[in-house]
Protein backbone atom coordinates (compact mmCIF):
# COMPACT_ATOMS: atom_id res chain seq x y z
CA UNK A 1 0.00 0.00 0.00
CA UNK A 2 1.01 3.59 -0.57
CA UNK A 3 2.04 5.69 2.17
CA UNK A 4 -0.98 8.14 1.37
CA UNK A 5 -3.12 6.01 -0.60
CA UNK A 6 -5.14 8.23 -3.45
CA UNK A 7 -7.84 7.46 -5.28
CA UNK A 8 -8.90 4.13 -6.94
CA UNK A 9 -5.54 2.51 -5.23
CA UNK A 10 -7.47 -0.74 -4.61
CA UNK A 11 -8.54 -3.38 -7.81
CA UNK A 12 -12.33 -3.36 -7.95
CA UNK A 13 -12.85 -7.10 -7.45
CA UNK A 14 -10.29 -7.37 -4.14
CA UNK A 15 -13.58 -8.33 -2.02
CA UNK A 16 -13.94 -11.51 -4.53
CA UNK A 17 -11.11 -13.21 -3.21
CA UNK A 18 -9.96 -16.31 -5.14
CA UNK A 19 -13.29 -15.86 -7.69
CA UNK A 20 -12.05 -12.88 -9.15
CA UNK A 21 -11.53 -15.04 -12.30
CA UNK A 22 -15.04 -15.57 -12.28
CA UNK A 23 -15.34 -12.39 -13.96
CA UNK A 24 -13.67 -13.39 -17.01
CA UNK A 25 -16.00 -16.93 -17.36
CA UNK A 26 -19.03 -15.67 -19.45
CA UNK A 27 -16.68 -14.37 -22.58
CA UNK A 28 -14.45 -17.55 -22.22
CA UNK A 29 -17.25 -19.53 -22.53
CA UNK A 30 -19.05 -17.20 -25.06
CA UNK A 31 -15.90 -17.23 -26.83
CA UNK A 32 -15.48 -20.74 -27.18
CA UNK A 33 -19.04 -21.27 -27.99
CA UNK A 34 -19.08 -19.31 -30.81
CA UNK A 35 -15.60 -20.89 -32.08
CA UNK A 36 -17.31 -23.94 -31.69
CA UNK A 37 -20.62 -23.33 -33.40
CA UNK A 38 -19.65 -21.21 -35.99
CA UNK A 39 -18.44 -22.57 -39.50
CA UNK A 40 -14.34 -21.78 -40.56
CA UNK A 41 -15.13 -18.39 -42.10
CA UNK A 42 -17.29 -17.07 -39.15
CA UNK A 43 -15.03 -17.90 -36.74
CA UNK A 44 -12.62 -15.06 -34.91
CA UNK A 45 -9.32 -16.92 -33.95
CA UNK A 46 -8.26 -13.91 -31.89
CA UNK A 47 -11.77 -13.88 -29.94
CA UNK A 48 -11.09 -17.92 -29.50
CA UNK A 49 -7.31 -17.46 -28.22
CA UNK A 50 -7.71 -14.21 -25.76
CA UNK A 51 -8.17 -16.69 -22.90
CA UNK A 52 -5.91 -19.10 -23.33
CA UNK A 53 -3.49 -16.18 -24.17
CA UNK A 54 -4.46 -15.19 -21.04
CA UNK A 55 -3.29 -18.59 -19.15
CA UNK A 56 0.00 -18.66 -21.30
CA UNK A 57 0.87 -14.81 -19.36
CA UNK A 58 0.32 -16.73 -16.09
CA UNK A 59 2.45 -19.70 -17.17
CA UNK A 60 5.21 -16.76 -18.23
CA UNK A 61 5.15 -14.86 -15.17
CA UNK A 62 5.81 -18.63 -13.09
CA UNK A 63 8.37 -19.53 -14.79
CA UNK A 64 10.31 -16.80 -14.47
CA UNK A 65 8.88 -16.45 -10.67
CA UNK A 66 10.48 -19.86 -9.89
CA UNK A 67 13.50 -19.57 -12.32
CA UNK A 68 14.68 -16.09 -9.97
CA UNK A 69 14.05 -17.85 -6.54
CA UNK A 70 15.96 -20.37 -7.94
CA UNK A 71 18.76 -18.22 -9.27
CA UNK A 72 18.72 -15.90 -6.18
CA UNK A 73 18.98 -18.54 -4.18
CA UNK A 74 22.09 -20.33 -5.57
CA UNK A 75 23.73 -16.87 -5.41
CA UNK A 76 25.54 -16.77 -8.76
CA UNK A 77 25.07 -13.34 -10.61
CA UNK A 78 22.53 -12.19 -8.05
CA UNK A 79 22.32 -8.02 -8.05
CA UNK A 80 20.72 -6.96 -4.09
CA UNK A 81 21.97 -9.53 -1.86
CA UNK A 82 19.13 -9.52 0.53
CA UNK A 83 15.86 -11.23 1.51
CA UNK A 84 12.55 -11.05 0.82
CA UNK A 85 10.29 -10.56 4.17
CA UNK A 86 7.28 -11.75 4.55
CA UNK A 87 5.65 -8.30 4.05
CA UNK A 88 6.72 -8.25 0.67
CA UNK A 89 4.99 -11.78 -0.58
CA UNK A 90 1.97 -10.53 1.00
CA UNK A 91 2.14 -7.15 -1.19
CA UNK A 92 2.94 -8.83 -4.27
CA UNK A 93 0.57 -11.70 -3.97
CA UNK A 94 -2.44 -10.10 -6.18
CA UNK A 95 0.60 -10.25 -9.42
CA UNK A 96 -2.20 -11.66 -11.34
CA UNK A 97 -4.68 -8.81 -11.04
CA UNK A 98 -2.92 -7.11 -14.03
CA UNK A 99 -3.58 -9.55 -15.97
CA UNK A 100 -7.28 -10.21 -14.84
CA UNK A 101 -7.72 -6.51 -15.83
CA UNK A 102 -5.93 -6.79 -19.50
CA UNK A 103 -8.43 -9.78 -20.11
CA UNK A 104 -11.39 -7.78 -18.96
CA UNK A 105 -9.73 -4.94 -21.64
CA UNK A 106 -9.26 -6.82 -24.43
CA UNK A 107 -12.31 -8.67 -24.50
CA UNK A 108 -14.52 -5.49 -24.39
CA UNK A 109 -12.30 -3.89 -27.32
CA UNK A 110 -13.23 -7.51 -29.39
CA UNK A 111 -16.58 -7.30 -28.98
CA UNK A 112 -17.13 -3.04 -29.10
CA UNK A 113 -14.72 -2.36 -31.68
CA UNK A 114 -15.34 -3.35 -35.50
CA UNK A 115 -11.46 -3.40 -36.79
CA UNK A 116 -10.85 -5.66 -33.84
CA UNK A 117 -12.56 -8.58 -34.76
CA UNK A 118 -11.47 -11.28 -37.26
CA UNK A 119 -7.74 -10.03 -37.20
CA UNK A 120 -4.85 -12.16 -39.31
CA UNK A 121 -2.62 -14.26 -37.96
CA UNK A 122 0.32 -12.08 -39.44
CA UNK A 123 0.88 -8.55 -40.97
CA UNK A 124 4.57 -7.60 -41.60
CA UNK A 125 3.57 -3.63 -41.42
CA UNK A 126 1.67 -4.13 -38.62
CA UNK A 127 4.87 -5.68 -36.95
CA UNK A 128 6.85 -3.46 -37.99
CA UNK A 129 4.35 -0.53 -36.65
CA UNK A 130 4.15 -1.85 -33.34
CA UNK A 131 7.69 -1.56 -32.55
CA UNK A 132 8.53 1.75 -34.20
CA UNK A 133 5.44 3.21 -32.28
CA UNK A 134 6.52 1.55 -29.14
CA UNK A 135 10.45 2.67 -29.40
CA UNK A 136 9.91 6.65 -30.44
CA UNK A 137 6.30 6.90 -28.41
CA UNK A 138 5.91 4.72 -25.75
CA UNK A 139 9.11 4.66 -24.21
CA UNK A 140 9.59 8.88 -24.17
CA UNK A 141 5.77 8.87 -22.47
CA UNK A 142 6.84 6.63 -20.20
CA UNK A 143 10.48 8.01 -19.39
CA UNK A 144 8.27 11.17 -18.30
CA UNK A 145 5.39 9.47 -17.03
CA UNK A 146 8.08 7.85 -14.14
CA UNK A 147 9.85 10.91 -13.45
CA UNK A 148 6.18 12.41 -12.90
CA UNK A 149 5.14 9.06 -10.66
CA UNK A 150 8.40 10.02 -8.54
CA UNK A 151 6.96 13.45 -7.88
CA UNK A 152 5.87 13.28 -4.07
CA UNK A 153 2.02 14.21 -4.57
CA UNK A 154 1.79 10.93 -6.97
CA UNK A 155 4.53 9.28 -5.38
CA UNK A 156 3.07 8.86 -1.76
CA UNK A 157 -0.42 8.21 -2.97
CA UNK A 158 0.64 5.86 -5.77
CA UNK A 159 4.18 4.40 -7.06
CA UNK A 160 5.51 4.63 -3.75
CA UNK A 161 3.48 1.29 -3.55
CA UNK A 162 5.89 -0.18 -6.00
CA UNK A 163 8.90 0.86 -4.51
CA UNK A 164 7.90 -1.11 -1.19
CA UNK A 165 9.98 -3.44 -2.92
CA UNK A 166 13.32 -2.74 -2.83
CA UNK A 167 14.77 -6.36 -3.34
CA UNK A 168 12.42 -7.07 -6.67
CA UNK A 169 11.14 -10.68 -7.57
CA UNK A 170 9.78 -10.90 -11.37
CA UNK A 171 6.36 -10.26 -10.07
CA UNK A 172 7.59 -6.76 -8.51
CA UNK A 173 6.95 -5.37 -11.71
CA UNK A 174 2.96 -5.29 -12.09
CA UNK A 175 2.54 -4.47 -8.25
CA UNK A 176 0.94 -1.22 -8.89
CA UNK A 177 -2.41 0.64 -7.41
CA UNK A 178 -5.26 -0.29 -10.27
CA UNK A 179 -5.28 3.74 -11.14
CA UNK A 180 -1.50 3.22 -11.91
CA UNK A 181 -2.53 0.55 -14.48
CA UNK A 182 -5.27 2.22 -15.69
CA UNK A 183 -1.97 4.31 -17.06
CA UNK A 184 -0.05 1.99 -17.76
CA UNK A 185 -2.80 0.37 -20.21
CA UNK A 186 -3.74 3.97 -21.87
CA UNK A 187 0.00 4.15 -22.61
CA UNK A 188 0.72 0.59 -24.09
CA UNK A 189 -2.42 0.61 -26.00
CA UNK A 190 -1.37 2.98 -28.34
CA UNK A 191 0.42 0.64 -30.53
CA UNK A 192 -2.02 -1.62 -30.45
CA UNK A 193 -5.12 0.80 -31.03
CA UNK A 194 -2.73 2.51 -34.16
CA UNK A 195 -2.47 -0.44 -35.96
CA UNK A 196 -6.33 -0.80 -35.50
CA UNK A 197 -7.36 2.38 -36.20
CA UNK A 198 -4.62 1.71 -40.04
CA UNK A 199 -6.03 -1.81 -39.99
CA UNK A 200 -2.30 -3.34 -40.14
CA UNK A 201 -3.28 -4.78 -36.56
CA UNK A 202 -2.87 -8.66 -36.60
CA UNK A 203 -2.96 -11.64 -33.74
CA UNK A 204 0.84 -11.91 -33.99
CA UNK A 205 1.36 -8.26 -33.03
CA UNK A 206 -0.99 -7.99 -30.73
CA UNK A 207 0.05 -11.52 -28.63
CA UNK A 208 3.89 -10.60 -29.16
CA UNK A 209 3.87 -7.06 -27.76
CA UNK A 210 2.49 -8.03 -25.07
CA UNK A 211 4.70 -11.08 -24.42
CA UNK A 212 7.33 -8.63 -25.22
CA UNK A 213 6.05 -6.57 -22.32
CA UNK A 214 5.64 -9.00 -19.82
CA UNK A 215 9.35 -10.77 -20.71
CA UNK A 216 11.28 -7.41 -20.46
CA UNK A 217 9.31 -6.19 -17.15
CA UNK A 218 9.99 -10.35 -15.36
CA UNK A 219 13.85 -9.46 -16.58
CA UNK A 220 14.08 -6.57 -15.05
CA UNK A 221 12.97 -6.89 -11.97
CA UNK A 222 14.57 -10.80 -11.62
CA UNK A 223 17.09 -9.53 -9.42
CA UNK A 224 19.88 -11.96 -11.31
CA UNK A 225 22.02 -11.08 -13.75
CA UNK A 226 21.73 -13.03 -17.14
CA UNK A 227 22.33 -10.17 -20.42
CA UNK A 228 25.90 -11.99 -21.26
CA UNK A 229 28.27 -9.16 -22.01
CA UNK A 230 29.20 -10.29 -25.61
CA UNK A 231 26.11 -8.55 -26.63
CA UNK A 232 27.27 -5.44 -25.98
CA UNK A 233 30.64 -5.78 -27.35
CA UNK A 234 29.07 -7.36 -30.46
CA UNK A 235 26.42 -4.21 -31.26
CA UNK A 236 27.54 -1.55 -28.94
CA UNK A 237 24.11 0.34 -29.37
CA UNK A 238 22.81 -2.35 -27.74
CA UNK A 239 23.04 -0.48 -24.50
CA UNK A 240 20.50 2.14 -25.61
CA UNK A 241 17.76 -0.13 -26.71
CA UNK A 242 17.56 -2.95 -24.01
CA UNK A 243 18.49 -2.68 -20.50
CA UNK A 244 19.77 -5.14 -17.90
CA UNK A 245 18.59 -6.29 -14.69
CA UNK A 246 21.07 -4.61 -12.68
CA UNK A 247 20.07 -1.84 -14.69
CA UNK A 248 16.71 -1.27 -13.13
CA UNK A 249 17.67 -2.50 -9.90
CA UNK A 250 19.78 0.46 -9.21
CA UNK A 251 16.02 2.30 -9.79
CA UNK A 252 15.04 0.37 -6.87
CA UNK A 253 17.97 1.18 -4.68
CA UNK A 254 18.62 4.74 -5.60
CA UNK A 255 14.95 6.24 -6.43
CA UNK A 256 15.79 8.77 -8.79
CA UNK A 257 17.75 7.35 -11.60
CA UNK A 258 17.20 4.93 -14.41
CA UNK A 259 13.44 5.78 -15.14
CA UNK A 260 13.18 4.39 -18.67
CA UNK A 261 11.17 1.80 -19.24
CA UNK A 262 13.25 -0.73 -21.46
CA UNK A 263 15.89 1.45 -24.04
CA UNK A 264 17.76 3.32 -21.65
CA UNK A 265 18.28 5.80 -24.28
CA UNK A 266 16.00 8.41 -22.20
CA UNK A 267 18.63 8.50 -19.40
CA UNK A 268 21.27 9.03 -21.51
CA UNK A 269 19.83 11.82 -23.11
CA UNK A 270 18.59 13.53 -19.93
CA UNK A 271 21.08 12.65 -17.97
CA UNK A 272 19.64 10.18 -15.34
CA UNK A 273 22.07 7.33 -15.81
CA UNK A 274 22.68 5.92 -12.59
CA UNK A 275 26.59 6.64 -12.97
CA UNK A 276 27.36 3.05 -10.81
CA UNK A 277 25.18 1.68 -14.15
CA UNK A 278 28.11 -0.25 -15.11
CA UNK A 279 29.44 -1.34 -12.02
CA UNK A 280 26.86 -3.18 -11.33
CA UNK A 281 26.64 -4.59 -14.10
CA UNK A 282 29.92 -6.52 -14.04
CA UNK A 283 29.82 -6.93 -11.02
CA UNK A 284 26.81 -8.98 -10.61
CA UNK A 285 27.82 -10.69 -13.57
CA UNK A 286 31.06 -11.95 -12.41
CA UNK A 287 29.20 -12.75 -8.92
CA UNK A 288 29.68 -16.42 -7.83
CA UNK A 289 27.43 -19.39 -5.98
CA UNK A 290 27.09 -19.03 -3.00
CA UNK A 291 29.11 -21.30 -0.40
CA UNK A 292 26.66 -22.25 2.82
CA UNK A 293 27.71 -22.36 6.04
CA UNK A 294 24.49 -24.54 7.24
CA UNK A 295 22.58 -26.77 4.94
CA UNK A 296 19.10 -28.38 5.83
CA UNK A 297 18.31 -31.66 3.72
CA UNK A 298 14.79 -31.58 3.26
CA UNK A 299 12.40 -33.58 0.92
CA UNK A 300 9.26 -33.34 -0.61
CA UNK A 301 6.00 -34.85 1.12
CA UNK A 302 3.29 -35.41 -0.85
CA UNK A 303 2.78 -34.68 -5.11
CA UNK A 304 0.97 -30.79 -4.03
CA UNK A 305 3.74 -30.14 -1.70
CA UNK A 306 5.92 -28.79 -4.96
CA UNK A 307 3.48 -25.69 -4.59
CA UNK A 308 4.10 -25.00 -1.24
CA UNK A 309 7.34 -24.38 -2.22
CA UNK A 310 9.34 -21.53 -2.43
CA UNK A 311 9.89 -21.93 -6.22
CA UNK A 312 5.97 -22.41 -6.65
CA UNK A 313 3.58 -19.92 -5.19
CA UNK A 314 5.25 -18.17 -2.69
CA UNK A 315 1.85 -17.17 -1.25
CA UNK A 316 1.00 -20.41 -0.01
CA UNK A 317 5.14 -21.23 0.68
CA UNK A 318 4.75 -18.51 3.50
CA UNK A 319 1.84 -19.53 4.61
CA UNK A 320 1.22 -23.11 6.93
CA UNK A 321 0.09 -25.53 5.00
CA UNK A 322 -3.16 -26.04 4.12
CA UNK A 323 -5.32 -27.46 1.12
CA UNK A 324 -6.36 -25.47 -1.55
CA UNK A 325 -9.39 -26.63 -3.57
CA UNK A 326 -7.90 -24.91 -6.93
CA UNK A 327 -4.72 -27.25 -6.74
CA UNK A 328 -6.89 -30.52 -7.96
CA UNK A 329 -7.36 -28.29 -10.78
CA UNK A 330 -3.90 -28.42 -12.09
CA UNK A 331 -3.47 -32.10 -11.66
CA UNK A 332 -2.00 -32.38 -15.07
CA UNK A 333 0.96 -30.38 -13.65
CA UNK A 334 1.45 -32.44 -10.54
CA UNK A 335 1.36 -35.68 -12.38
CA UNK A 336 4.41 -34.00 -14.26
CA UNK A 337 5.98 -33.47 -11.20
CA UNK A 338 5.40 -36.91 -9.94
CA UNK A 339 6.74 -38.47 -12.73
CA UNK A 340 9.84 -35.85 -12.86
CA UNK A 341 10.66 -36.90 -9.19
CA UNK A 342 11.03 -40.87 -10.41
CA UNK A 343 13.31 -39.42 -12.81
CA UNK A 344 15.56 -36.60 -11.63
CA UNK A 345 18.58 -37.71 -9.88
CA UNK A 346 19.70 -34.68 -7.70
CA UNK A 347 18.90 -32.79 -5.04
CA UNK A 348 18.43 -28.75 -5.61
CA UNK A 349 18.78 -25.85 -3.80
CA UNK A 350 15.02 -24.35 -2.65
CA UNK A 351 16.03 -21.28 -0.27
CA UNK A 352 18.81 -19.43 1.22
CA UNK A 353 18.60 -17.64 4.39
CA UNK A 354 21.53 -15.62 6.47
CA UNK A 355 21.24 -15.00 10.22
CA UNK A 356 24.28 -13.52 12.56
CA UNK A 357 27.75 -14.32 10.25
CA UNK A 358 26.09 -17.49 8.61
CA UNK A 359 24.77 -18.28 5.16
CA UNK A 360 22.10 -20.71 4.86
CA UNK A 361 20.37 -22.84 2.39
CA UNK A 362 17.59 -26.13 1.97
CA UNK A 363 18.35 -28.47 -0.34
CA UNK A 364 15.91 -30.93 -1.63
CA UNK A 365 15.82 -34.21 -2.07
CA UNK A 366 13.28 -34.97 -4.93
CA UNK A 367 11.53 -37.72 -3.90
CA UNK A 368 8.01 -38.20 -1.54
CA UNK A 369 7.05 -39.56 1.74
CA UNK A 370 5.62 -42.82 0.18
CA UNK A 371 8.62 -43.30 -2.00
CA UNK A 372 10.83 -43.32 1.80
CA UNK A 373 8.56 -46.01 3.10
CA UNK A 374 9.39 -48.13 -0.17
CA UNK A 375 11.74 -50.91 1.18
CA UNK A 376 13.14 -51.57 -2.40
CA UNK A 377 13.17 -47.76 -3.02
CA UNK A 378 15.93 -47.06 0.18
CA UNK A 379 19.11 -48.06 -1.18
CA UNK A 380 18.38 -45.19 -4.38
CA UNK A 381 17.12 -42.83 -1.67
CA UNK A 382 20.24 -42.96 0.47
CA UNK A 383 22.42 -42.90 -2.52
CA UNK A 384 20.83 -39.40 -3.09
CA UNK A 385 20.97 -38.19 0.33
CA UNK A 386 25.12 -39.18 0.25
CA UNK A 387 25.29 -37.68 -2.82
CA UNK A 388 24.00 -34.28 -1.35
CA UNK A 389 26.51 -34.77 1.85
CA UNK A 390 29.12 -35.01 -0.17
CA UNK A 391 28.70 -32.13 -2.22
CA UNK A 392 28.21 -30.02 0.75
CA UNK A 393 31.78 -31.30 1.70
CA UNK A 394 32.95 -30.18 -1.26
CA UNK A 395 31.53 -27.33 -0.68
CA UNK A 396 33.03 -26.60 2.75
CA UNK A 397 29.91 -26.23 4.37
CA UNK A 398 30.19 -26.96 8.47
CA UNK A 399 27.07 -28.60 9.01
CA UNK A 400 24.27 -30.12 7.51
CA UNK A 401 21.41 -31.25 8.93
CA UNK A 402 19.03 -33.97 8.12
CA UNK A 403 15.21 -33.24 8.39
CA UNK A 404 12.35 -35.35 8.04
CA UNK A 405 12.41 -38.89 6.69
CA UNK A 406 16.49 -38.25 5.14
CA UNK A 407 17.03 -39.59 9.24
CA UNK A 408 15.20 -42.68 9.21
CA UNK A 409 16.31 -45.27 11.51
CA UNK A 410 15.60 -47.72 9.22
CA UNK A 411 16.73 -45.73 5.77
CA UNK A 412 20.57 -45.21 7.24
CA UNK A 413 20.70 -45.11 11.09
CA UNK A 414 19.94 -41.75 11.76
CA UNK A 415 22.63 -40.65 9.33
CA UNK A 416 24.98 -42.94 10.98
CA UNK A 417 25.46 -44.77 7.76
CA UNK A 418 26.89 -41.97 5.95
CA UNK A 419 30.01 -41.59 8.75
CA UNK A 420 31.15 -44.87 8.40
CA UNK A 421 30.96 -44.67 5.00
CA UNK A 422 33.20 -41.72 5.22
CA UNK A 423 35.62 -41.23 8.01
CA UNK A 424 37.18 -37.99 6.39
CA UNK A 425 34.13 -35.95 6.47
CA UNK A 426 34.65 -31.80 7.15
CA UNK A 427 30.98 -31.38 7.29
CA UNK A 428 29.38 -31.95 10.28
CA UNK A 429 25.96 -34.29 10.27
CA UNK A 430 23.47 -33.17 12.71
CA UNK A 431 19.89 -34.59 13.40
CA UNK A 432 19.09 -32.47 15.85
CA UNK A 433 17.81 -34.84 18.35
CA UNK A 434 19.08 -33.25 21.28
CA UNK A 435 17.41 -30.30 20.64
CA UNK A 436 14.24 -31.71 19.49
CA UNK A 437 13.95 -33.83 23.12
CA UNK A 438 14.95 -30.04 24.88
CA UNK A 439 11.72 -28.93 23.31
CA UNK A 440 9.57 -31.57 24.49
CA UNK A 441 10.80 -31.81 28.14
CA UNK A 442 10.20 -28.10 28.50
CA UNK A 443 7.01 -27.84 26.53
CA UNK A 444 5.72 -30.68 29.60
CA UNK A 445 4.30 -28.80 32.41
CA UNK A 446 5.94 -28.28 35.69
CA UNK A 447 4.81 -30.86 38.39
CA UNK A 448 3.59 -33.50 36.31
CA UNK A 449 4.75 -37.31 37.58
CA UNK A 450 3.48 -39.86 34.59
CA UNK A 451 3.76 -39.28 31.27
CA UNK A 452 2.23 -41.90 28.66
CA UNK A 453 4.29 -42.52 25.50
CA UNK A 454 2.69 -43.25 22.50
CA UNK A 455 3.60 -43.71 18.27
CA UNK A 456 6.60 -45.46 16.72
CA UNK A 457 9.38 -45.86 19.31
CA UNK A 458 12.77 -44.19 17.93
CA UNK A 459 16.13 -42.46 18.96
CA UNK A 460 14.21 -39.77 20.28
CA UNK A 461 11.21 -41.29 22.34
CA UNK A 462 14.08 -43.15 24.53
CA UNK A 463 16.30 -40.08 24.98
CA UNK A 464 12.62 -38.54 25.73
CA UNK A 465 11.56 -41.13 28.75
CA UNK A 466 15.28 -41.63 29.94
CA UNK A 467 14.99 -37.87 30.75
CA UNK A 468 11.83 -37.63 31.85
CA UNK A 469 12.05 -40.91 34.43
CA UNK A 470 8.38 -40.38 35.82
CA UNK A 471 7.07 -36.91 35.02
CA UNK A 472 3.92 -36.42 32.82
CA UNK A 473 0.19 -35.96 33.75
CA UNK A 474 -2.64 -36.95 31.32
CA UNK A 475 0.10 -35.98 28.12
CA UNK A 476 0.95 -38.04 25.80
CA UNK A 477 4.09 -38.09 23.68
CA UNK A 478 2.77 -38.30 20.27
CA UNK A 479 5.47 -40.27 17.67
CA UNK A 480 4.85 -41.14 14.64
CA UNK A 481 1.72 -43.84 13.66
CA UNK A 482 -0.53 -43.01 15.93
CA UNK A 483 -4.04 -44.13 15.41
CA UNK A 484 -6.89 -41.73 15.64
CA UNK A 485 -8.90 -44.10 17.55
CA UNK A 486 -6.07 -43.87 20.37
CA UNK A 487 -6.09 -39.94 20.25
CA UNK A 488 -9.91 -40.12 20.90
CA UNK A 489 -9.36 -42.58 24.11
CA UNK A 490 -7.67 -39.46 25.82
CA UNK A 491 -9.15 -37.55 28.57
CA UNK A 492 -10.24 -34.04 27.82
CA UNK A 493 -8.19 -31.29 27.80
CA UNK A 494 -5.08 -33.96 27.61
CA UNK A 495 -1.59 -32.26 26.17
CA UNK A 496 -0.54 -33.62 22.90
CA UNK A 497 3.27 -32.51 22.75
CA UNK A 498 4.77 -34.76 19.64
CA UNK A 499 8.33 -36.01 19.35
CA UNK A 500 8.00 -36.40 15.26
CA UNK A 501 8.85 -34.04 12.51
CA UNK A 502 5.57 -34.54 10.70
CA UNK A 503 2.81 -32.81 12.31
CA UNK A 504 0.27 -35.02 13.93
CA UNK A 505 -3.34 -35.03 12.63
CA UNK A 506 -5.92 -33.19 15.01
CA UNK A 507 -8.59 -35.12 15.92
CA UNK A 508 -10.06 -33.79 19.40
CA UNK A 509 -11.28 -30.35 19.51
CA UNK A 510 -11.30 -30.17 23.46
CA UNK A 511 -7.89 -30.68 24.05
CA UNK A 512 -4.61 -29.02 23.40
CA UNK A 513 -2.01 -29.74 20.55
CA UNK A 514 1.78 -28.88 19.83
CA UNK A 515 2.32 -28.58 16.17
CA UNK A 516 5.81 -30.08 15.88
CA UNK A 517 8.76 -29.40 18.29
CA UNK A 518 9.58 -26.04 16.73
CA UNK A 519 11.19 -22.60 17.89
CA UNK A 520 10.52 -18.86 17.07
CA UNK A 521 13.31 -17.46 14.95
CA UNK A 522 14.91 -14.07 15.66
CA UNK A 523 13.73 -10.69 14.50
CA UNK A 524 17.18 -11.08 12.56
CA UNK A 525 16.91 -13.74 10.68
CA UNK A 526 16.91 -12.88 7.14
CA UNK A 527 14.38 -14.30 4.15
CA UNK A 528 12.74 -16.50 6.29
CA UNK A 529 10.26 -18.49 3.90
CA UNK A 530 10.06 -22.02 5.36
CA UNK A 531 10.54 -25.54 3.76
CA UNK A 532 8.50 -26.57 6.56
CA UNK A 533 5.64 -24.49 5.55
CA UNK A 534 3.49 -26.73 7.89
CA UNK A 535 4.54 -24.29 11.05
CA UNK A 536 3.46 -20.69 11.51
CA UNK A 537 5.44 -18.08 10.04
CA UNK A 538 9.57 -16.82 11.52
CA UNK A 539 8.76 -20.74 13.29
CA UNK A 540 11.72 -23.44 12.67
CA UNK A 541 11.56 -27.19 13.40
CA UNK A 542 13.96 -27.91 16.65
CA UNK A 543 15.68 -30.20 14.03
CA UNK A 544 16.73 -27.20 11.84
CA UNK A 545 17.88 -24.85 14.73
CA UNK A 546 19.72 -27.29 15.97
CA UNK A 547 22.00 -27.24 13.13
CA UNK A 548 22.24 -23.34 13.08
CA UNK A 549 23.00 -23.42 16.80
CA UNK A 550 25.68 -26.28 16.48
CA UNK A 551 27.89 -24.01 13.49
CA UNK A 552 26.89 -20.82 15.84
CA UNK A 553 28.74 -23.00 18.36
CA UNK A 554 31.49 -24.61 16.65
CA UNK A 555 31.11 -27.83 18.25
CA UNK A 556 33.16 -29.78 16.11
CA UNK A 557 31.30 -33.38 16.22
CA UNK A 558 28.56 -34.95 14.99
CA UNK A 559 25.17 -35.96 16.05
CA UNK A 560 23.83 -38.50 13.80
CA UNK A 561 23.62 -42.75 14.95
CA UNK A 562 23.90 -43.27 18.41
CA UNK A 563 25.16 -40.10 19.11
CA UNK A 564 23.48 -36.92 20.58
CA UNK A 565 24.88 -33.83 22.64
CA UNK A 566 24.24 -32.63 26.30
CA UNK A 567 20.11 -31.70 25.60
CA UNK A 568 20.31 -28.84 28.42
CA UNK A 569 23.70 -27.46 26.46
CA UNK A 570 21.89 -27.33 23.24
CA UNK A 571 18.90 -25.85 24.95
CA UNK A 572 20.38 -23.17 26.58
CA UNK A 573 22.89 -22.32 23.14
CA UNK A 574 19.38 -21.72 20.96
CA UNK A 575 18.04 -19.50 23.77
CA UNK A 576 21.59 -17.63 23.63
CA UNK A 577 21.24 -16.40 20.42
CA UNK A 578 17.50 -15.99 20.27
CA UNK A 579 15.74 -18.95 19.54
CA UNK A 580 12.43 -19.09 21.48
CA UNK A 581 10.22 -22.06 22.10
CA UNK A 582 6.59 -22.40 20.52
CA UNK A 583 4.10 -21.72 22.89
CA UNK A 584 1.39 -24.47 22.59
CA UNK A 585 -2.40 -22.90 21.91
CA UNK A 586 -5.85 -24.19 22.29
CA UNK A 587 -7.01 -25.29 18.94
Amino acid sequence: MASKPGLLTEWPWKPLGSFKYAILAPWAAHSTYQFMAKGPDERDLGYFLAFPFLLARMLHNQIWISLARHRTAKGNNRIVDRGIEFEQVDRESNWDDQILFNGILFYVGLVTIPEASHLPLWRTDGVIATVLIHTLAVEFLYYWLHRALHHHFLYSRYHSHHHSSIVTEPITSVIHPFAEHMAYFVLFAIPLLTTLITRTASIASFAGYVTYIDFMNNMGHCNFELIPNWLFTIFPPLKYLMYTPSFHSLHHTQFRTNYSLFMPIYDYIYGTMDRSTDATYETSLRRAEDLPDVVHLTHLTTPESVYHLRLGFASLASRPHSPKWYLRMLWPVTLASAAWTWIYGHSFILERNSFKKLKLQSWVIPRYNVQYLLEWRREAINGLIEEAILDANQKGVKVLTLGLFNQGEELNRNGELYIQKHRDLRTKLVDGSSLAVAVVLHSIPQGTSQVLLRGNLNKLAYAIAHALCARGIQIWLVGDGLAEEEQKRAPKGTLFIPFSQFPPKQIRRDCLYHSTPAMITPRSFDNLHSCENWLPRRVMSAWRVAGIVHALEGWNLNECGSMMLDIEKAWEASLRHGFRPLVISAV
